[in-house]
């Protein structure tokens, strides 16, 4: 067998070997950049100012930040300056700092005065523009790194070991905080003979870095065909294989805040010109008074600390009022909030000021266990968060507080909404978000006079749902049931990704556990109706809440449908039965995106809904079987064309209730929650 040792061959050769003549050239060269040849700035400009901050503070920001960075310079409009960097996780920490210190210094060299840059190094790339480009894919490819060709190597043998490996590592990498993912697998025989890397720029949403990594490893075959190693390096995504093992260098933790100065240095000693016999007379008679001002300091000292801890307890008891008893009777909740590492604990005062005393301008909704508040945290560098006052009159709404810290503040994921800290004082139980400047999902898909979303941006959504689910439900160390999947739950951020919140009333369940007896929980229309009779909640029941979410977000109608002057019908039975069986599914497409849509999309989203929303739980996909189809990296499911009868249910007119309080008006989070005993269940069918 030919020599594995590694070896380049790039698109363009005589870029690279640039970096080879002569030791006195120290500029780093990246392998034949994208530079704009227009609109070109100019010495001294403000434009160029702001790329000079932008390209200094790289290094250091990347250094810190687990050798990754995305930032601008300058006040918005026409001058400011947007930029990225990050280095490629098959090289070492040595290769990766120098990159990131040479590759901002020499880059305005290699693209004099242009305005929109991207360039991929052996090690790290960079990019930088005047517009905006984060979250979203550049997926032209850089460069190609081959490895040697072997003339006998069974070439749809290695495309079979190749595309399975790679393909797993897409939806590992899009999934990861970091966006990136290693492994390897079987190949000729042997269990670990191929390894594999995908990995994105930490910017992208995880549906972009799907796509990315997805477009790039459908070229491998293409491109090395019978090679025993290949790399594809760009400017968003790489993707590389090799068969045999390679060195990989996951970027470091982002460093902790630095320690507080030491105390101040003591006193010079006395000027070397008093004699030593003066010094040692001052001292021993200074020594005595010394210890007497000592003493009396010490008294001082002790007095005052006890005056203000005295103020301290009357003000901590007036600031908690009721705090204090949130909990009687249940220590042990008590202890999940005292023994957390993740949130920060803030005082009611703390959290008053960032609302203006929770005053009705800062109130951005309400729900049904209480309002959330817009805040600005000053310690915080005037944070803008978001502030739900949970309901302090109810054992349900201590619960649903006690259930969000314990839970959400133990996961990360791109797509969940962040608790940054709780509090139980003032007579409140306050948790504090990161704030979503573009509010609920529910808002804009229902919001009178809301402009209506764009499908691409929709189907984005889609897939951050669908990747925060998984995460919950297969990735993290327990299954997390959320209980209650939404459009009000699901949040926009400034870029409108999609972050899953909410988790008061989330459960906890060991993988491989069965169904889940308890308390009835969720909102109508989106309830499992197998677990509003068996009062069983578990994963398929989160996945059923999922399906409906999705043809809401394709269809743009709420889960209840007008059929008649009285009645309503499901949206799941009014999608399958007047559409789906017909061929015509695609005619119940949000109207008001008057068919600017991706046909293909449309109908997988569609398809993949009925499927979540199956009438039997067994006959339903896991939320990794579905995230796989949207993701078009599977057919779509096959489904009959009358929607079928669950056992455990009358026929299908079970899904029409007699009330329409479901099918109108705008829901805020927390509207319309469900909370009671199985039995109360029959009164909701007719």
């Amino acid at each position: 067998m030919a020599s594995r040792l590694l070896f380049l061959v790039v698109v363009v050769v005589t870029s690279l070997c640039r970096t080879a003549v002569g030791q006195s050239d120290k500029l780093l060269r990246p392998a034949w950049p994208t530079c704009s040849t227009t609109g070109n700035y100019t010495a001294g400009s403000q434009f160029k100012k702001n790329l000079d901050q932008l390209l200094a503070e790289m290094p250091a920001a990347a250094g810190g930040n687990g050798w990754f960075y995305k930032g601008s310079a300058g006040a918005a409009g026409n001058d400011q300056v947007f930029g990225l960097i990050m280095c490629y996780a098959d090289r070492n920490a040595t290769q990766c700092l120098d990159c990131l210190a040479r590759a901002p210094a020499g880059i305005t060299q290699i693209c004099p005065g242009s305005r929109n840059v991207s360039a991929a190094y052996d090690v790290c790339l960079l990019r930088y523009s005047d517009t905006p480009f984060f979250s979203e894919a550049n997926p032209s490819e850089a460069f190609y790194v081959y490895w040697a060709a072997e003339a006998g190597i069974d070439e749809n043998a290695l495309d079979d070991a190749r595309s399975g490996l790679m393909d797993q590592l897409a939806k590992t990498a899009a999934d990861s905080l970091l966006l990136l993912a290693n492994r390897s697998a079987p190949y000729g025989g042997a269990p670990d003979a191929m390894q594999g890397l995908a990995q994105c720029t930490r910017d992208l949403t995880a549906g972009q870095c799907t796509w990315c990594l997805t477009k790039y490893s459908g070229k491998l075959r293409e491109v090395f065909p019978n090679n025993t190693g290949g790399a594809i390096k760009g400017y968003s995504c790489y993707v590389r294989y090799n068969i045999g093992s390679f060195e990989v260098t996951l970027p470091p933790q982002v460093a902790a805040a630095p320690p507080l100065p030491p105390p101040s240095s003591p006193p010079p000693p006395p000027s070397p010109s008093v004699s030593t016999g003066l010094v040692v007379g001052l001292s021993a008679a200074g020594s005595a008074a010394f210890l007497v001002v000592l003493g009396l300091a010490v008294r001082f000292l002790l007095r005052r600390r006890r005056r203000r801890a005295r103020r301290q307890t009357t003000a901590a008891g007036r600031e908690m009022v009721e705090g204090d008893d949130f909990f009687d009777g249940e220590p042990e909740m008590e202890d999940e909030f005292e023994k957390g590492t993740g949130p920060k604990r803030f005082r009611y005062s703390e959290l008053a000021a960032a609302t203006d005393n929770f005053s009705d301008e800062r109130k951005l909704g309400e729900g049904g266990f209480g309002a959330v508040y817009r805040g600005f945290l000053q310690e915080m560098n005037n944070l803008a968060v978001a502030i739900k006052r949970v309901s302090k009159g109810s054992k349900q709404g201590r619960k649903e507080y006690a259930a969000e810290v314990r839970i959400i503040s133990r996961l990360r994921h791109r797509n969940l909404v962040q608790l940054i800290g709780w509090c139980h004082g003032g007579g409140q139980l306050l948790l504090v978000y990161e704030l979503m400047p573009n509010g609920s999902l529910d808002a804009h898909l229902h919001g009178v006079g809301a402009p209506p979303l764009p499908w691409p941006r929709r189907h984005e959504i889609v897939l951050g749902i669908a990747s925060a689910i998984l995460y919950l439900h297969q990735d993290w160390e327990q299954c997390v049931v959320h209980r209650d999947i939404k459009p009000s739950n699901v949040m926009l951020d400034a870029s409108f990704n999609a972050k899953l919140g909410d988790f008061g009333l989330a459960r906890l369940v060991d993988h491989g556990r069965g169904a889940h007896t308890t308390v009835l929980a969720g909102t109508m229309g989106y309830m499992d109706p197998e677990c509003m009779v068996t009062g069983k909640a578990n994963a398929e029941s989160d996945v059923y809440s999922f399906g409906v979410v999705l043809l809401e977000i394709a269809c743009g109608r709420r889960p209840m449908v007008p059929n008649g002057e009285e009645d309503v019908v499901h949206l799941v039975q009014w999608l399958w039965e007047s559409y789906y069986g017909r061929g015509a599914i695609l005619e119940a497409a949000d109207a008001r995106l008057n068919g600017e849509f991706d046909a293909a999309e449309m109908e997988t989203v569609m398809v993949v809904g009925l499927w979540c929303a199956h009438p039997d739980r067994s006959l339903r996909p896991s939320i990794r079987q579905a995230v796989n189809v949207l993701r078009s990296e599977v057919p779509q499911p096959s489904l009959p064309p009358r929607m079928p009868v669950a056992t455990f249910m009358p026929p299908p007119d079970a899904f029409y209730y007699t009330s329409s309080v479901a099918t109108g008006g705008t829901s805020s989070t927390g509207t319309g929650t469900t909370q009671s005993s199985t039995s109360e269940t029959s009164t909701l069918l007719k």
